[in-house]
C-alpha cells in the first residue's frame, strides 16, 4: 500500500470497541498513542488538554458504580414506558469498565479574551467570548482523542469514545481528582479488541453535505 492508502485504510476500518481481552497494555506503546494524540492542532496552539490513565482496578469499577447509579436516577424521571429502553441503552455507558486502560482527556478553555473585555461590553457579547473559548478547547481536545483513536487502531488496539459516562460528570470529577476549571471531554477505553464489529451505515454525502458557491 501507498502512505495515502494505508492511511485511508486505518479511517475507513476504524471501529468503535467496548469488549476487550484483559491483557494490559505496555506503557511505551500507550506512551506512543498519546504523542500521536498531542500532535493534534489546537486553536492558537494551547494545547487546551491534559489526560488522566486509568489503570487501577478500583479507579475503574468505581467509575462505572459511579455511571449507573446516575443512570438509576435518571430513569426514576423516564416515562414508563422509556424505561426498560433507557435503562438498556445505559448500560453502553458503563462498557468502558471492560478495559484495561481508561483514558480519560480533559480540556479548559483560554480566558484571554473574556478577561481583556470592559464591564461595559453587552452580556450576549460576552456569552459568545465565553462560548467560544470553553469550544475552542472542547474541539482542540476532540481533535487529538481522534487521534488517538486512529493511533490505537493503527497499532492493533480497541477504544472508543465515551461521552454517555458523563451523566456522572460530577462524580467522575472527585474519583479522579479533576481541577475545577477543567471539563471532562470523555471516556476512553483501550485495550485488546474481543470483538470487531461489523461498518456501520453512514449517511449519504448529500444528506450532510451543503455547498454555497
Amino acid at each position: 500500500m501507498t502512505p495515502l492508502e494505508t492511511f485511508e485504510h486505518i479511517l475507513f476500518t476504524r471501529r468503535s470497541v467496548r469488549a476487550f481481552d484483559p491483557r494490559p497494555l505496555p506503557e511505551q506503546l500507550v506512551h506512543k498513542l498519546l504523542e500521536a494524540a498531542i500532535s493534534a492542532p489546537s486553536a492558537s496552539n494551547k494545547q487546551p488538554w491534559r489526560f488522566f490513565n486509568v489503570s487501577s482496578r478500583a479507579a475503574i469499577d468505581a467509575m462505572a458504580d459511579a455511571v449507573r447509579s446516575a443512570v438509576s436516577e435518571i430513569a426514576a424521571h423516564v416515562p414508563p414506558g422509556s424505561e426498560a429502553p433507557f435503562r438498556a441503552y445505559g448500560d453502553y455507558f458503563t462498557r468502558f469498565e471492560r478495559a484495561p486502560l481508561v483514558i480519560v482527556p480533559i480540556c479548559r478553555g483560554p480566558s484571554v479574551l473574556s478577561n481583556l473585555v470592559d464591564a461595559a461590553l453587552p452580556a450576549d457579547a460576552r456569552a459568545r467570548i465565553v462560548a467560544m473559548e470553553r469550544d475552542s478547547a472542547l474541539i482542540g481536545t476532540s481533535l487529538a482523542l481522534q487521534n488517538l483513536l486512529l493511533a490505537a487502531h493503527a497499532h492493533g488496539l480497541g477504544g472508543s469514545a465515551m461521552t454517555g459516562p458523563l451523566v456522572a460528570a460530577q462524580r467522575l470529577r472527585e474519583i479522579l481528582s479533576v481541577p475545577e476549571s477543567w471539563q471532562i471531554v470523555a471516556l476512553v477505553p483501550l485495550g485488546y479488541p474481543a470483538e470487531h464489529p461489523p461498518p456501520t451505515a453512514r449517511k449519504s454525502l448529500e444528506n450532510v453535505v451543503r455547498w454555497i458557491r
